[in-house]
């Protein structure tokens, strides 16, 4: 079962229901992978989701990745991908806390104005992206970049989100 712990803080619009689309998007990442079967194990699989400001963002990218500017998400995943299916599996309290992300509203927000889509379109396609990082999926060379990228188009598609790496020509 997935649970995901989410904490707002104002800068993020009100009127969405946060909680459900973040859950919408991590179970789509999750199902499109290898991993799939922690959508169904009797262990509790937790997620940490925090949408917070540009500043706290860049206070943690600086700490964390030595990058000293605001992005638009962060993972902190907190079990090996190796390991994932075996601590799910054998976990003695019935609980995987599978790891942290972070996203940052002003980068968020202006990313989605570029894009010509909503906040919370982007907003779920970084959620998307940040859940196979923490399943260990990276975009450091262009083959995992390929692979992880086809994985976000298939569970955005399931959601009813467009392509967001399609190249738009004005």
């Amino acid at each position: 079962m997935i649970h995901i712990e989410l904490a707002r803080e104002e800068h993020w619009p009100p009127d969405t229901d946060w909680d459900a689309l973040a859950t919408r998007a991590v179970r789509a990442a999750i199902e499109g992978t290898p991993h799939g079967d922690l959508l169904t194990t009797a262990a509790t699989v937790e997620i940490s989701v925090r949408l917070t400001s540009d500043e706290e963002v860049r206070t943690l990218n600086a700490q964390y990745r030595h990058k000293d500017k605001a992005t638009n998400v962060l993972s902190f995943p907190m079990v090996q991908p190796d390991l994932i299916d075996t601590v799910s599996q054998n976990s003695d309290d019935g609980e995987l806390l599978l790891g942290d992300i972070v996203l940052a509203y002003g980068v968020c927000a202006a990313e989605a104005l570029e894009k010509g889509v909503t906040v919370e379109e982007h907003a779920t396609h970084l959620l998307v992206h940040g859940t196979l990082h923490l399943l260990g999926y990276d975009h450091m060379g262009d083959d995992d970049a390929e692979a992880m990228e086809e994985i976000e188009r298939q569970a955005l598609g399931r959601l009813g989100i467009a392509d967001p790496y399609l190249i738009r020509e004005d």
